[in-house]
């Protein structure tokens, strides 16, 4: 089977990341291919905040934590919706570009499937467009150098799992329709 389709079949979103660091050049290399998403009409409109300083990610894990219980589907207290992965890439995206949604979840897929490509685990977190739509989150983007109206996309948390994810549910029948 073509690598490429191996990978796209076989990654897993992780709940149970280890403290193991994740090397940088891998970080980068993960990176660069979230840059290589698709955009609509080629406007590259979204942007990657890499996080690795864990008192940043702590704080991302926070508010995210906070956001989930102010709209009622809260966790405990000190639940952490990063699951314990060490580093945090934060997709937003420029909203004066029609297609910034779209162009930023293509970026979400480069990333977490490009980590997989690299033995690097991965899940998708939502509610970025909460945490960086606040003062706070606006603070978070100034302080990094972020200028312009973004909006959160998602957060691809990266890591290693402290232990096997499981098999892939079979794919469900029906989900294809051909006009021929």
């Amino acid at each position: 089977m073509n690598e490429t389709i191996k990978t796209l079949k076989s990654r897993r979103s992780v709940r149970n990341f280890s403290d193991k660091p994740v090397e940088k050049d891998l970080i980068e290399k993960i990176i660069d291919a979230g840059l290589w998403a698709p955009s609509g009409m080629g406007k590259q409109a979204p942007i990657i905040l890499a996080v690795t300083n864990k008192e940043l990610r702590d704080r991302l894990s926070t508010m995210n934590a906070d956001i989930m219980r102010a709209a009622g589907r809260g966790p405990a207290e000190g639940f952490d919706p990063f699951y314990g992965g060490p580093v945090v890439l934060v997709v937003l995206a420029d909203k004066s570009v029609p297609t910034y949604v779209y162009d930023g979840a293509l970026v979400m897929g480069n990333l977490m499937n490009a980590a997989a490509s690299l033995g690097v685990d991965s899940i998708w977190i939502h509610r970025a467009k909460e945490e960086f739509d606040s003062e706070e989150g606006k603070a978070i983007l100034a302080e990094a150098g972020v200028q312009g109206d973004f909006e959160g996309i998602g957060h691809c948390v990266l890591g290693y799992a402290s232990e096997p994810a499981g098999e892939g549910a079979a794919r469900k029948d029906g989900r294809v329709f051909w006009a021929e």
